[in-house]
């Protein structure tokens, strides 16, 4: 059975991740965020924190904790800034777990030093212009080559792509074999014939930098492979399965963040001789922001409660990504709502936080996506195949 008390040591960890998240990154946020500025300073200092990559072997610089403690870290630093969050998300569980399960012993002592230090971050460069959910049908090509392979194709929204030091890149080696075609290759992005562009006019998430990923020609030899040809899909699908938990964690704390903010707003603002948290109907919408927080985080730690025996828990990731990245917009809404005129400009963090959680619903599958899996897992049938 899931306990839901903390232990001793996930209580030091979370504090310290509060104190760092309200110190370090809450007072920086706003002006990153209107300057679009990626912080690489904030970098450094979440790694000296130990905070990228902690579920990571330690031997190869990670702290190796368990999933329970990382939820609790992400859901802090998603509570100050989700860009920061990003970073951490990332790294940690779309390119340092999928290194960790499938990579050579090389490729470990390679790269994960690296990321969990915030000296060489990587991408995951999975989604192209024209292939989003359908992840199998990859238009990105690997073309054997005497040694190694040339990788030719182009990347779209991918998180980090302009300052990592390495992208995790899908291809397709045999566009006949469909899933079984693909290949995943660690490819450094100071690579001839590789070419990252800034994408401008994000809704939310400003400070996180996302790119397009050009990939002309690109050489690599074959101990770039990360498993084996036909592995890539899988490879995708386990990092996502980690990925899917970290959004849902860093929804958690937009939730958290929007009761913080809203309660002591609502204690504060007086109208009619009284504070607004007096009227019944704003007490109404910070009760179901409550809820829907208690409820959110409750489903991550059920999530970690699997990784943490060993389990993928496919299904209840899906369930935690898809009930918490909605609770976030909703929670978010609500919150400007108490807010008011106030909740519509930057001098509260409401209005970033709608904002920042609209993509979470999008990225890492959409929520319509997260409707599949769990149809699929708890019926038996595919609804897209």
């Amino acid at each position: 059975m899931i306990d839901f008390e903390l232990t001793d040591e996930q209580r030091l960890v979370r504090d310290a991740a509060r104190e760092f998240a309200d110190g370090v990154i809450a007072p920086r946020a706003r002006e990153n965020d209107r300057n679009s500025t990626f912080d690489h300073g904030l970098v450094v200092e979440l790694a000296g924190m130990g905070f990228i990559g902690p579920i990571l072997p330690e031997a190869y610089g990670g702290r190796g904790i368990d999933y329970r403690t990382y939820g609790l870290i992400v859901e802090e630093i998603g509570r100050a800034d989700s860009s920061a969050r990003t970073v951490v998300s990332v790294n940690t569980s779309l390119v340092g777990s999928a290194i960790a399960k499938w990579g050579s012993e090389d490729q470990k002592e390679r790269f994960i030093p690296g990321i969990c230090s915030g000296e060489a971050l990587g991408c995951f460069g999975l989604t192209e212009p024209d292939t989003g959910s359908d992840a199998a049908n990859l238009s990105t090509r690997a073309e054997r080559i005497d040694g190694g392979w040339r990788l030719t194709g182009q990347k779209q929204w991918i998180s980090l792509g302009n300052v990592a030091a390495f992208a995790l890149i899908f291809a397709q080696t045999d566009p006949g074999a469909g899933h079984r075609g693909l290949a995943a290759f660690l490819v450094p992005t100071d690579a001839p014939g590789f070419q990252s562009a800034e994408i401008h006019g994000k809704l939310g998430l400003h400070a996180s930098d996302t790119a397009e990923l050009f990939l002309d020609g690109v050489e690599v030899g074959d101990d770039a492979l990360l498993g084996g040809v036909g592995d890539g899909f899988k490879v995708a699908m386990t990092a996502l399965d980690s990925g899917r938990f970290s959004v849902s964690a860093g929804c958690v704390g937009i939730c958290q963040g929007c009761v913080d903010a809203s309660t002591a707003y609502a204690t504060e603002r007086r109208q009619f001789g009284r504070p607004i948290a007096g009227f019944q109907l704003v007490q109404a919408m910070i009760a179901d922001m409550v809820v829907d927080t208690h409820a959110a985080r409750g489903l991550v730690w059920k999530a970690a409660w699997l990784k943490d025996r060993g389990e993928r828990g496919t299904l209840e990731t899906s369930v935690a990504k898809l009930f918490s990245t909605e609770a976030a917009i909703r929670c978010a809404n609500a919150a400007i709502q108490v807010h008011g005129g106030s909740g519509y400009v930057d001098d509260h963090p409401v209005e970033r936080y709608l904002r920042d959680a609209r993509v979470t619903t999008l990225y890492e599958g959409t929520s319509q996506i997260q409707k599949l899996i769990i149809g699929r897992l708890t019926t038996g049938i595919d609804a897209m195949t």
